[in-house]
């Protein structure tokens, strides 16, 4: 599992200079090594090797990485739905698309998962917490699309509503990622998770 890369797709709306992409990796670093609390400016500007006056003139305080840090997963996370809505195969295989293209992206940068589910932490912090819910409420509108599709090609069961299924998908996505991080990543995510895909792919058929 790497810190050392971001692989985002961070080019659709928002330019990020090669500075800003920095802090943001040495971000990541921080917090898959000591947790989020660790994220400070001085220990940023500590750990990339200048003054804190470097980091401030480019991100003001910590909440503004971490939103930088949420805002490329949203992107990415934006570009894998996409490309799932705009494909012709069948909605079982979009779906494993999906869980599969998310689970490759937490093994290769795990600390993502503290920055993403961490509403407990972000509690406090309303700029945290509506970017959180914009990213979960963007995927669930893009899944529920997908799965109403696959509806009207009588691909999935539609005895249950799409939103309904959309959100039991995503929650069982979240809770098995959550379970992984909990567990100090002691199972491959990737493998284990074409099991729990293949499961989820039943209980929609």
């Amino acid at each position: 599992m790497s810190e050392h890369s971001l692989t985002y797709n961070y080019n659709m709306n928002t330019e990020i200079t090669e500075r800003q992409k920095e802090i943001i990796r040495v971000s990541l670093e921080i917090i898959a090594e000591s947790g989020i609390q660790s994220l400070t400016i001085k220990n940023l500007a500590k750990k990339i090797g200048f003054a804190e006056s470097a980091i401030y003139r480019h991100y003001e305080n910590k909440i503004q990485i971490l939103l930088a840090i949420l805002e490329f997963f949203k992107q990415n996370s934006e570009y894998f739905f996409t490309s799932q809505l705009d494909s012709n195969e069948h909605t079982s295989i979009k779906i494993e698309h999906l869980f599969l293209n998310h689970f490759k992206k937490f093994a290769d940068t795990p600390s993502l998962v503290a920055v993403i589910f961490s509403e407990e932490i972000f509690r406090n912090e309303e700029a945290l917490t509506d970017k959180v819910k914009e990213i979960l409420n963007k995927n669930i509108t893009n899944l529920t699309a997908i799965i109403e599709t696959g509806q009207s090609k009588d691909e999935i069961r539609i005895d249950i509503e799409a939103a309904h299924l959309a959100v039991m998908i995503m929650g069982s996505l979240r809770m098995f990622v959550k379970q992984w991080h909990m567990s100090n990543y002691n199972f491959n995510l990737i493998e284990k998770g074409s099991e729990f895909i293949h499961s989820i792919k039943t209980l929609v058929k």
